[in-house]
């Protein structure tokens, strides 16, 4: 367990990432090289997995919500760092680190929001699509667009594809072509498009109908989804049936229930 109040707090100017958390237990990562477009650089990707391990650590941790700072969200891995060192190992180390940072986001206990104010491409557009809901301004556009470069945008294409329907994920994978925010929500990739001025206020919104909900039950149903998804239909029947059963012998299940039936409010921890 972690004391919350030895938790990072916002980052020094120059940091690539800044990390700060609120009294609700909402932590906030925001990429921080705007310059740069925010690339997944080594430096990004290490900043990001230790912030995504810290929250892991924090038993009162409720939510995680990326951002970032600029004009894009995510323009994918570094590609000049990528051409200074022309090695399969390296190549193989890099995509790793990658790998395991979004292994790590699906794995959280608390549920991650996208919030997404800009480009969002490669790395980037997988950044978005492996986080559990997405919340965009209408002039976002999103593309795993690597073919442009000779580079198949294979390990952005996992996340896509549990995200929206292949022939969809494989012209955007093939042509290396960006959607709109509004076709990114039509196809599945992020959950709301709004005005740029209201992006804030919608993700907020999006973070305190969540934070009314028990955290007990948000866990276990996180990890279930994710789990089902992966398996047959028979199986996925019977972990959520185990699950369920398990979820409601929870107190936060016991009383939501009796607060239905009472016609009151249930009185949950916070």
């Amino acid at each position: 367990m972690t004391d919350p109040a030895s938790l990072p707090h916002p980052a020094a100017d120059g940091a690539v990432l800044l990390h700060a958390r609120d009294a609700r237990g909402v932590h906030t990562l925001t990429l921080n090289n705007p310059r740069g477009f925010n690339v997944l650089s080594e430096a990004m990707l290490a900043a990001l997995q230790a912030a995504v391990d810290a929250v892991a650590a924090d038993a009162q941790a409720r939510l995680v919500v990326i951002a970032a700072n600029g004009k894009a969200f995510c323009a994918g891995h570094d590609l000049k760092q990528m051409r200074a060192s022309p090695e399969l190992g390296y190549y193989q180390k890099l995509f790793a680190q990658c790998s395991r940072l979004m292994l790590a986001i699906r794995h959280l206990e608390v549920p991650v929001i996208a919030r997404v104010q800009g480009l969002a491409t490669a790395a980037g557009c997988q950044l978005v699509a492996q986080c559990d809901l997405a919340v965009a301004s209408d002039n976002a556009s999103f593309g795993v667009n690597g073919i442009d470069v000779g580079l198949f945008c294979a390990t952005p294409g996992v996340a896509l594809s549990r995200n929206i329907l292949p022939k969809q994920a494989m012209e955007m994978l093939l042509t290396g072509d960006f959607i709109s925010a509004d076709e990114a929500r039509a196809r599945g990739l992020v959950n709301r498009v709004v005005a740029a001025d209201a992006l804030d206020a919608s993700v907020q919104a999006l973070v305190e109908r969540i934070l009314a909900k028990p955290r007990e039950a948000i866990a276990m149903g996180k990890a279930l989804f994710y789990r089902q998804l992966e398996t047959g239909i028979a199986s996925a029947y019977q972990l959520a049936g185990q699950t369920m059963a398990c979820n409601m012998a929870l107190d936060v299940a016991q009383e939501g229930v009796q607060a239905f039936i009472d016609k009151r409010a249930p009185a949950w921890r916070p």
